[in-house]
Order: C-alpha cells, then structure tokens, then sequence
C-alpha cells in the first residue's frame, strides 16, 4: 500500500467511524466526520496533510499525491 491510498483508506474510515458512533452514541461525532472532510479539502488546496507525514515516518512508501 502506497502512501496515497494509506491516507485515503484513513479519511475514509474516520468518516465511517464518525457515522457509527453518531448512530450508536450521540450526533455530534458527525462533527469528526467534517472535521476529515475540512482536512482532505485543505489537503487538497494545500498539499499539507499531517496523516500523509505519519504514515511516512511510519514507513509507508510514498505515492503521487503526497510528496
């Protein structure tokens, strides 16, 4: 997995988590899910994206989008 999917695989389960736990628990854990929206927004704008620079000190290879 590349550093590019490892980010969007991420997004995309914060934003699923956000839905769980607003279902189970209480709505205002939908605000995590646009607080991942905002940020992949911003990302995109930016090319700054501070799951990008965990995952690679973590050791994921770099991808395309995140350099």
């Amino acid at each position: 997995m590349n550093l590019d999917r490892a980010v969007m695989a991420f997004a995309g389960f914060v934003v699923l988590l956000s839905i769980t736990l607003a279902l189970v628990f209480n709505p205002w854990w939908l605000a995590l899910g646009v607080f991942a929206g905002l940020n992949m927004i911003q990302a995109s704008i930016t090319g700054f994206c501070p799951a990008a620079m965990v995952f690679k000190r973590l050791g994921v290879k770099e991808g395309h989008a995140f350099r």
